[in-house]
């Protein structure tokens, strides 16, 4: 499903990554299903870029902000939403999960966060979810992505090796249990409402807010 029309090379500044361009029209595909029509969206670790300004393409009644606690991601950002000329799309925030200090005040109507979980240590994911519990108003969504380990699904190799990589590379990283992910969110007030299987052995875990 074309979404938006191509860009053949990044633009001056930009980073880009070839799963990106694998894994965009999968993410939308959920995210149109799920996300309110109209709205803020906060997304982060949003990286590159290059899904804040296809999504903020593909979903115009979204004002779209982006964020990285890396300053090169940053740039990136800033780099890509300068070529896709969006009014909805916002420039990127200097947010981290485990500095609450950097966290806005919203609230948003949703919370995306693609590759996070697993290429960061479990602190960021308790940080995810208390932020998510804290902008989010009752009914809103948080939607992640990536791989994660499953109690009663056999580890597929390419993820096993993947997990091994990332361990490798710091061993606070590596797929995390998505039961133990979904008690993360439960704590802050979010409870798993669909698991929906991506290409790739991705998974996208929806949470909404529920009532106090």
């Amino acid at each position: 499903m074309q979404t938006m029309d191509p860009i053949t090379a990044p633009p001056g500044g930009a980073l880009a990554s070839p799963a990106v361009a694998r894994n965009t029209a999968p993410i939308l595909e959920v995210l149109r299903t799920h996300l309110p029509a109209r709205g803020e969206v906060l997304e982060i670790a949003a990286g590159s870029g290059e899904h804040a300004a296809a999504f903020a393409g593909a979903l115009p009644g979204l004002a779209w902000t982006p964020s990285d606690p890396s300053a090169e991601a940053r740039a990136s950002i800033a780099a890509w939403a300068g070529a896709a000329g969006l009014a909805n799309l916002k420039p990127p925030l200097a947010l981290d999960v485990l500095d609450e200090a950097t966290w806005p005040e919203g609230p948003f109507a949703a919370v995306v966060c693609i590759n996070m979980i697993h290429i960061s240590p479990w602190a960021a994911t308790e940080g995810l979810m208390r932020l998510a519990g804290r902008v989010l108003p009752v009914g809103g969504l948080l939607a992640t992505y990536g791989p994660y380990r499953e109690a009663e699904v056999l580890l597929a190799p390419s993820n096993a090796a993947f997990d091994e990589s990332l361990k490798a590379r710091d061993p606070a990283w590596g797929l995390r249990d998505r039961d133990e992910v979904a008690a993360a969110a439960k704590a802050e007030g979010l409870a798993l409402t669909r698991r929906v299987e991506m290409p790739a052995n991705n998974l996208m875990l929806l949470f909404r807010k529920v009532g106090g």
